[in-house]
Formats: structure tokens, sequence, C-alpha cells
């Protein structure tokens, strides 16, 4: 399981990378309002993916900066080497806006949020290669992740090690 969440994780850092400038762009969805008393506090702490490739160990840890930011990272170890790893960022700027860049890009690729509740979103960016779509969700004690991208979707699936 946990082998499957590596690849999967793996997969969102190298489908992050655009092939042009123009995809960077973040699409031009409306996006929806998030009031301040919402938040992603549900996604603090560090989680560990369970359906990882085999030989493989991923992890996403999230802190919350401010009732704005909150900032995340995601890596995937084999053997003891690290061999993916990304940067997150959520930021409210006009909207909420999910942010990720992998050490291999110059950019940040940047996903306008198009859906929000307690325990659930969805971001997007439509003119991003792959994926189009982020959503991260509240499952119980588990955090569940997407990305999705034409017809190819991957799944996530993490348990909690520590707040």
């Amino acid at each position: 399981m946990k082998r499957i969440l590596f690849l999967l994780i793996a997969m969102l850092i190298v489908s992050c990378q655009s092939k042009t400038d123009k995809s960077r762009n973040i699409s031009t969805s409306t996006p929806i309002i998030i009031k301040t008393h919402e938040s992603f506090d549900w996604l603090l702490g560090k989680w560990k993916r369970n359906n990882d490739k085999p030989g493989n160990k991923t992890f996403e840890n999230w802190t919350k900066i401010s009732n704005t930011e909150y900032v995340g990272t995601g890596f995937t170890m084999q053997a003891n080497d690290t061999i993916q790893k990304e940067q997150m960022r959520l930021v409210k700027k006009n909207t909420w806006v999910l942010q990720v860049k992998t050490s291999e890009e110059k950019n940040v690729t940047s996903f306008k949020i198009i859906m929000f509740s307690n325990d659930k979103f969805s971001c997007e960016n439509l003119n991003n290669d792959f994926p189009n779509t982020i959503t991260y969700w509240k499952n119980g004690d588990k955090l569940n992740a997407s990305i999705k991208g034409g017809t190819l979707e991957i799944g996530f699936e993490f348990e909690k090690l520590s707040r």
C-alpha cells in the first residue's frame, strides 16, 4: 500500500510539470468564496501513504502558518533515499489557491480552489497538462487525495502519524 502511495505522489509531482509557460496560468473557473471561519486545519499533521508502490514510502506534512496560509511538504523515499519532493502552499489571495512546486520545476503551478467544505476541497488548473484537478478530503481518520486529468485519475490514501 505504501508503495502505491509513493507512485501516486511521484506521478503527482511529475504531472504538475508544465510543457509551456502558458500552462502555468490558473484556470478561469469562477472560484468559491471561503468564509473566514472555515479552515483547512483538518490537513494539519504528518501523514504516511497507505497505498504506495512496493519499496516506496511517501509522506505529507502540513502546517498552519496563519489563517490565510498553510504549507505542505510531500516526499517519497526509496531505500532511505528521497526520490521525489514537492512543496505545497494553500494561500488566500483574492481567493484560495493551492500552489505546487517540485524540485525539478522552476516555477510554481497554481490551482484555484473551486469547491470547499469543512473536510474537503477541490482545485483546478485547466491549462496544466496533468493534473487538471486535485481533490483532498478527510475520510474518518484518513486523508485522501485524488489527481485527475482527462481520463486518468490517481488516488492517494494517507494515515495520520502525528499532529
